[in-house]
């Protein structure tokens, strides 16, 4: 009666997660750079073009 024994993956799963959760922060964080782009241009053009006044 020998038992094989399962090798257990728990901190396998764990690193998986973490570096899924790490590609998706840094997805989201480069696309959000490239939303403002127009925005900026047209503040840098005209600061009358921005929500904060002076």
């Amino acid at each position: 009666m020998s038992e094989i024994q399962e090798k257990d993956n728990f901190w396998l799963y764990i690193a998986g997660v973490v570096l899924a959760a790490i590609a998706t922060v840094v997805a989201v964080k480069s696309s959000e750079h490239d939303k403002f782009v127009t925005s900026a241009k047209a503040i840098a053009e005209d600061p009358a073009n921005s929500a904060y006044k002076k």
